[in-house]
């Protein structure tokens, strides 16, 4: 394993006492879980945890002065959207232990794919005082940690809306539309959007309901993620860009597309797929509908 070596002096790990990530639901709290299958991006995440810290501790054995003020902060990532940004803050002036609690709301429009938690307790202001071998620089990182949870599941996921069609040039009566702008390489947050029908009160509560599904709830979503997905990968086999070989950026359109390809058609070549996807499409569409496993609900 690799051990990150600062150029200068750290507190032991035990300065700080850091107790789970909890998530807010609505029955109360659990703690934060490895992964939330049934996450899209109409469900927001609270989050919370508390964090003790002995200030005087973290002090004396950084080598900084008695009066050095330090700040605990959580900042969240979020792989699929390629976002981040700060949590929550506390400054830490006094002696002693300290405790502060996180209390921290996500915007699920923000997120997807792996969300980061990461903690830290850094040296708030400059010190051109301490030790040679103290911390000195606004920021240095005296104790981290990182919590991970994965809000993908096997359904692809996408930003969306639900709105009124009838306000749109796409069919009245349509349930949903997946929609694919600008080329492989743009960002996959400004290419995907799902538009939900607000005139389809089944498809629309289905999507209202994604955080805690009903029966009927879970086999609506599992029709619109085959369905995206089938849109997804057509749209991807359509472009000759869309190869084995093609090097797309992290969080870009056209890796999303080989991701999802990757975990629909394991081992298997893009040019075997494509050639018999352009030969047989009715087949392709069913070994497709097979590889999404629609309308397997637990």
């Amino acid at each position: 394993m690799t051990r990150r070596v600062l150029p200068y002096r750290t507190p032991s790990q035990d300065v700080v006492t850091a107790e789970q990530w909890r998530l807010v639901v609505e029955d109360g709290e659990v703690a934060l879980p490895e992964a939330l299958p049934d996450w899209d991006y109409h469900m927001d995440l609270h989050v919370r945890r508390r964090v003790r810290i002995d200030v005087d501790r973290a002090r004396r054995q950084s080598g900084l002065p008695e009066d050095a003020s330090l700040l605990v902060s959580a900042v969240w990532t979020a792989t699929g959207s390629n976002l981040s940004g700060p949590a929550q803050h506390s400054r830490l002036t006094g002696d002693g232990t300290v405790s502060t609690e996180f209390d921290v709301l996500l915007r699920g429009t923000d997120l997807g794919g792996l969300l980061l938690l990461d903690t830290a307790l850094v040296l708030a202001e400059r010190r051109s005082d301490a030790r040679s071998s103290a911390p000195r620089r606004a920021g240095s990182v005296l104790w981290s940690d990182r919590a991970e949870l994965r809000l993908q599941g096997d359904a692809p996921q996408f930003p969306m809306a639900v709105i009124d069609f009838a306000l749109t040039s796409f069919p009245d009566d349509a349930a949903w539309h997946l929609q694919i702008t600008g080329g492989l390489e743009h960002a996959t947050m400004g290419a995907l959007l799902l538009l939900v029908n607000e005139r389809n009160t089944v498809t629309a509560t289905a999507f209202q309901n994604a955080a805690k599904p009903r029966p009927v709830d879970r086999i609506v979503l599992s029709a619109v993620y085959a369905d995206a997905a089938r849109t997804m990968i057509e749209h991807a086999l359509a472009n000759d860009e869309f190869a084995e070989d093609a090097d797309f950026p992290d969080g870009s359109l056209g890796a999303t597309l080989l991701s999802l390809f990757d975990q629909l058609f394991p081992g298997q070549l893009i040019t075997d797929v494509r050639l018999r996807q352009r030969q047989s499409p009715a087949l392709f569409a069913s070994d497709l509908q097979a590889a999404v496993r629609i309308f397997e609900v637990s």
